[in-house]
């Protein structure tokens, strides 16, 4: 049995929502608290039970996400969204080194400009990876988006194809959150 979408439209929809987001957060949080104790504290001992913590968090996140039916379970739509994340994982390559520049022109620890660098080739490896997926499972029938809009987040750079006016108005941009408006036509 799936518990995709159970509680979509049911009394607890929206508490399931906080509980996703508050999980995805808590995951963060422990990653962080990880670097912090193996930094900060020599504390590596500590840092790996705060990884699996983050871990165990950002799985909560994605059950309750699954709960209230935040992603696609149908396999068209499902493939949309990967060909949409893989192209957005792609433009974050060029996204963080921006912001790496940034970093640097503000004087930040060069270590840390660094990281954000390596980050950088970690998103452009995001998307290679979830292009091979795509070519090695997605359908090749249907996949053709001619005459269909393509709706671009301008955060991310997530593709939304297909109408974008048929999602609810609470839509979100299912990488960065972003509302509907943050979406332009292509």
């Amino acid at each position: 049995m799936s518990i995709f979408g159970q509680t979509k439209g049911t009394e607890l929809e929206k508490q399931i929502a906080q509980l996703a987001t508050g999980e995805a957060v808590g995951g963060a949080m422990y990653y962080a608290l990880a670097k912090v104790a193996k930094e900060k504290f020599g504390l590596d001992d500590v840092a790996e039970e705060f990884i699996e913590l983050g871990n165990q968090e950002t799985n909560h996140g994605a059950f309750y996400a699954m709960l209230n039916g935040r992603y696609p379970y149908d396999e068209k739509t499902f493939w949309d969204m990967v060909r949409g994340l893989s192209k957005a994982e792609y433009k974050g390559e060029s996204n963080v080194n921006t912001l790496a520049d940034k970093l640097a022109e503000l004087g930040i620890d060069k270590e840390a400009v660094e990281q954000v660098r390596e980050f950088a080739l970690q998103e452009k490896h995001h998307g290679e990876v979830t292009k091979a997926i795509i070519d090695k499972y997605a359908k090749k029938e249907g996949e053709k988006t001619e005459n269909k809009p393509v709706y671009v987040c301008k955060v991310c750079g997530f593709e939304y194809v297909g109408d974008l006016d048929s999602e609810p108005a609470d839509y979100k941009c299912p990488i960065c959150s972003m509302p509907k408006t943050a979406f332009e036509k292509q």
